[in-house]
């Protein structure tokens, strides 16, 4: 008998012993019971969304590109394109609504993870309040796995003595390989899996090694671990978030060759055949208008022929960075369908996260940790090295003329709340509820819908708790029904916009709008220190005109004034407040780490790399470094003995040769070179750097063998922001790559024996960053 779900004696009349105690049942008197497993409705799909980084709304074949995507095509001609779909502008806020089905600032993510400030709305980590798809799916029987970029754990909380709450294996997902941050080298990344970082893996056969490769290898290996155990029964959630194409746009070379030659007409006449096509596909409201090309973006017949060749050439590393994507992708879809047998059985959504970026500048950027450091590089270099664009040696990223053709037929790009920011594209495959094979939607969908709609599609309730946490409400709602109708009313008619002070508030087929600049950005006279209340909002009636090209503010006061304040809610209803428009404004202000600031660090040969933000911080200040090593009887020792960065920009101490050396390379534009004549001899040894500042930005490096200098060497423009941006980090014995020093190639283990290194940082820092970045900026 049970009672309460609990297992009960059959007879209720209780026996006592001879001292008066109850006798309690036994095996004879008791039925056994086991708490249900989850369990999907029957009939479940699988679940696979697809998330593209930095896609523009005209970068796809199927939205009108002549950027080769047949995969992606595929999925188009197969399912439903969303032809007014929207994100928040920015990579982690796109994540944060896409898994939890809220608005961003609602969630914590007002900002990437990296940028979190101390108010409610930007906090950078998004509590267990508020429920992740791969938590809902996985107490509704499904296998929740993750394979690519995550961005939404803070970098100073991605290294091995971290908390991995926030990391994908701490949000439901039962396995993840991938990368934290937003940006990665697709050559040589940093990778994790699950919990822990792991190395770069060695391709078969001597491929050279490519991140959107082996994503999709990992990927296929999830599933197969699921099969091996699971019949179809028991669904999987695959969440796929490929590296491309945010920067670096590395593709292998034959994919960059594709295009070669490809993107000499120009962004300008590229535009306009891509508005072309898109208006031939129908995904544009009858009577749209191509935005005007912005007066801060050159015409493309007004750049030299040589610009024009470097520009060209940037295009082409994108294209080729897409189309290998595309190829990846489709091997995944292959194995589903023809491995598994699974394709028609499984609900496809893929989403670009943002609209094109336009973080590589007026003229492209050939490192973009140059720009953080103040230094880009100007017309000259970038042709003078434009075969390294696109290449290992390069974190590339195209210039403005094309961010603007890649956002077609929408003004303004990523990080802003114009359309080019957070108009998107999103694709909708499950032949089984999605009948209307190749068709398109017109109805207004932000990317919060997402969730919800995936609950309805498969018939899971949202919760009220997860683990014990009671719930937020769902903020998005399902547009399950646009998907099943052409005609069908939208879902959803009122959406807010905030992004670094930007805003902007969908209503009704009408859009508000305000830009506010970061700094002196466009030549367009706008104060980003102006009082917010005094930005100037823009209207626009987008149910006629998406692209924005009429402004209506003057002639419609009175709707203005209504969407602003509607605007106002929003803001207080979601944590939107208070406003800020400094993107470093979270560098001056940060979290209270739990990583304590020292004054000596020790590291140890051949730990995991420490991410920059947690590892001993040796720039714009005089600092020691101590090796202690032995080198046996007969060996000339040669290897890294403590590295940061890579070739992008970092430094190195090591032993090339049984000669000491230490390099400094400013964001590989300058490599500062001091090297030893001593050879190290046999037995054990201390190896030493000191750096003393002699004259502003500028110091003096000793090497020292026990104690006694055996080399010196200037160093000039020590890096004064960051050393590099692909999350390479600090490492102990060996390098990540690539090699930081031109003199040797990852990863350069230590020949000898390396007991540990010692940092000693306890010397005067340099007077001001500001100023360095100052000095810097007016050397070029």
């Amino acid at each position: 008998m049970r009672v309460g779900g609990e297992s009960v004696a059959r007879d209720s009349g209780m026996r006592r012993d001879e001292f008066g105690g109850v006798i309690g049942p036994t095996w004879r008197e008791s039925e056994p019971w086991w708490p249900p497993e989850p369990s999907p409705p029957p009939g479940a799909p699988n679940v696979l969304v697809i998330v593209l980084d930095d896609v523009g709304f005209g970068q796809l074949g199927c939205y009108g590109s002549d950027i080769a995507t047949p995969t992606i095509d595929r999925l188009a001609a197969e399912g439903v394109r969303l032809a007014n779909f929207h994100t928040t502008a920015l990579c982690s806020p796109t994540r944060a609504c896409l898994l939890t089905g809220r608005n961003h600032h609602s969630v914590g993510m007002g900002r990437v993870a990296d940028l979190a400030m101390g108010y409610p709305g930007y906090d950078g980590r998004i509590g267990r309040e508020h429920g992740f798809l791969s938590e809902i799916l996985a107490e509704a029987g499904y296998i929740p796995t993750a394979v690519g970029k995550w961005h939404l754990t803070p970098e100073d909380e991605t290294h091995m003595a971290a908390p991995r709450g926030s990391w994908p294996v701490g949000r439901g997902f039962q396995r993840w390989y991938g990368f934290h941050g937003g940006e990665t080298h697709q050559f040589v990344p940093a990778l994790y899996e699950d919990n822990h970082a792991v190395p770069v893996p060695t391709p078969p056969g001597g491929r050279p090694y490519h991140l959107s490769e082996d994503l999709a290898d990992r990927a296929i290996r999830y599933l197969s671990d699921v099969r091996a155990v699971h019949a179809t029964d028991t669904p999987f959630f695959l969440y796929f978030a490929t590296g491309a194409c945010h920067s670096p746009h590395h593709a292998p070379d034959e994919w960059r060759e594709r295009y070669a030659g490809h993107f000499d007409l120009g962004w300008d006449e590229w535009r306009a055949r891509t508005f072309a096509r898109q208006q031939a596909m129908g995904l544009l409201a009858p009577g749209t208008e191509l935005s005007p090309r912005p007066h801060w973006v050159p015409a493309w017949d007004d750049l030299d022929p040589d610009l024009q060749r470097v520009s060209a050439r940037f295009m082409e590393c994108f294209a080729g960075f897409l189309s290998h994507a595309d190829e990846q992708i489709g091997r995944l879809l292959h194995f589903i369908e023809h491995d598994l047998g699974e394709l028609d059985d499984t609900l496809v959504v893929l989403l670009s996260d943002n609209g094109a970026s336009a973080e590589g500048g007026s003229l492209g950027s050939i490192n973009d940790a140059r720009i953080w450091n103040g230094i880009p590089a100007g017309r000259k270099e970038l042709a003078a090295r434009i075969d390294e664009i696109g290449t290992a040696v390069a974190h590339n990223n195209y210039p403005w003329g094309w961010t603007m053709a890649g956002n077609t037929p929408f003004k303004r790009w990523k990080r802003e709340t114009h359309e080019g920011g957070v108009a998107d594209p999103c694709i909708v495959r499950w032949p089984s509820r999605v009948t209307d094979a190749g068709g398109i939607r017109h109805q207004f969908v932000h990317v919060i819908d997402v969730l919800p709609t995936v609950l309805d599609l498969l018939g899971v309730a949202a919760p009220t708790e997860l683990d014990g946490v009671a719930q937020t409400p769902i903020e998005g709602t399902s547009f399950a029904p646009v998907l099943a109708d052409p005609a069908a009313a939208p879902t959803r008619t009122t959406q807010y916009f905030e992004m670094l002070g930007s805003r902007a508030i969908y209503h009704d087929g009408w859009k508000a709008v305000t830009f506010k600049p970061l700094g002196p950005m466009y030549d367009d006279g706008l104060d980003p220190d102006a009082p917010f209340d005094e930005d100037r909002w823009e209207l626009y009636h987008v149910a006629v005109d998406p692209s924005e090209c009429h402004d209506l503010a003057d002639s419609h006061p009175d709707r203005l004034a209504d969407l602003v304040a509607r605007w106002w809610d929003e803001a207080h209803a979601h944590a939107v407040l208070p406003l800020d428009n400094r993107p470093l404004a979270a560098l001056m202000n940060p979290r209270p780490s739990r990583v304590s600031e020292r004054t000596r660090y020790v590291y140890r040969p051949w730990v995991a790399p420490v991410p920059e933000p947690v590892a001993v911080n040796v720039r714009n200040r005089s600092h020691s470094i101590v090796a202690d090593v032995e080198v046996p009887d007969g060996v000339v020792p040669s290897g890294v003995l403590l590295s940061l960065g890579s070739r992008l920009g970092g430094w190195t101490f090591y032993v090339l040769d049984g000669r000491l050396h230490y390099v400094h390379n400013l964001a590989n534009k300058r490599i500062d070179r001091i090297l030893s004549e001593a050879v190290i001899p046999p037995g054990r040894h201390q190896l030493g750097a000191t750096f003393t500042r002699t004259a502003d930005f500028t110091g003096a490096l000793t090497l020292l063998l026990d104690g006694e200098p055996v080399g010196e060497g200037d160093i000039a423009l020590f890096t004064p922001a960051r050393f590099s941006i692909t999350g390479s980090g600090l490492t102990c014995g060996y390098e990540v790559g690539p090699s930081v020093s031109p003199d040797y190639e990852a990863p350069f283990g230590f020949t000898g024996r390396l007991h540990r290194v010692t940092v000693d940082v306890s010397g005067a820092a340099f007077q001001d960053l500001q100023a360095q970045l100052t000095a810097i900026m007016a050397e070029q």
